[in-house]
């Protein structure tokens, strides 16, 4: 089975560890058996109204393990995790969920969230009624708000961008389209004539691959720019200070 596990606000402005580096970091302290699929970033909205860090942006972590017994092993680890490296006077939340027991109305709140305001109130009630756990680990605990908004999200499929995927940062720049395959990256052309990469092709990363979530699985966007193909969405390493 998968499961997704949403947390939001574990950071204040300046902080060595943003909410998405700890994400990432988790995938060091799964328990045995437990595997990670992959770390999202999503986008919510940003408004002054929104006591956000800097780009109210929650990760969601999803692992796949095959024992249900292992769950609750999975949970305290995690709460530990966030309680330990969260920062001082952040508000996180934390929220996990079967991926195929959310709901339509579990979704419809993590769209919600990237374009309206919403509250803990309904977060809280929306968890409670789906059957999920939703819950405040420090501070005003706002971040419930976009940890279940991070899970939704995620079952929905069709946004996000992976900060990790199977060893994603370790790829070589530039690298084959077969091998991003093989990797489980599926590389998509944006262009007029929605070519195919040749299995063969080159595909320049600068040194960062943005994979999204489309369909369910990992999608690289690639276009063809004067011969030569490039991936889509890259930015310098040192510029990702919060993932």
């Amino acid at each position: 089975m998968r499961l997704l596990i949403g947390i939001d606000d574990t950071d204040v402005l300046g902080a060595p560890i943003g909410t998405g580096r700890l994400a990432r970091m988790f995938e060091k302290k799964l328990p045995d058996h437990v595997r990670l699929w992959g770390v999202l970033r999503h986008q919510l909205l940003v408004d002054a109204r929104i006591p956000y860090t800097s780009h109210n942006s929650p990760a969601c972590i999803a692992v796949d393990l095959e024992d249900e017994e292992l769950i609750p092993e999975l949970i305290q680890r995690v709460r530990d995790h966030i309680r330990l490296l969260a920062s001082p006077g952040s508000d996180p939340g934390l929220c996990v969920a079967r991926a195929d027991l959310c709901t339509p109305a579990v979704i419809t709140f993590g769209l919600a969230c990237t374009q309206n305001l919403v509250t803990q109130d309904e977060a809280r009630t929306l968890a409670a009624e789906s059957g999920l756990l939703l819950e405040g680990l420090g501070g005003t605990e706002d971040g419930v708000i976009g940890a279940l908004a991070a899970v939704g999200l995620t079952a929905y499929g069709w946004c996000g961008r992976f900060l990790e995927f199977n060893g994603l940062r370790d790829l070589p720049d530039p690298v084959r389209v077969d091998a991003l395959i093989a990797h489980g990256l599926l590389p998509v052309a944006l262009d007029q004539d929605a070519s195919v990469p040749p299995s063969q092709a080159l595909i320049e990363t600068n040194g960062w691959l943005s994979p999204r979530l489309w369909g369910g699985r990992p999608i690289v966007p690639v276009s063809l720019e004067d011969g030569q193909w490039k991936a889509l969405g890259k930015k310098a390493r040192d510029a990702e200070v919060a993932e």
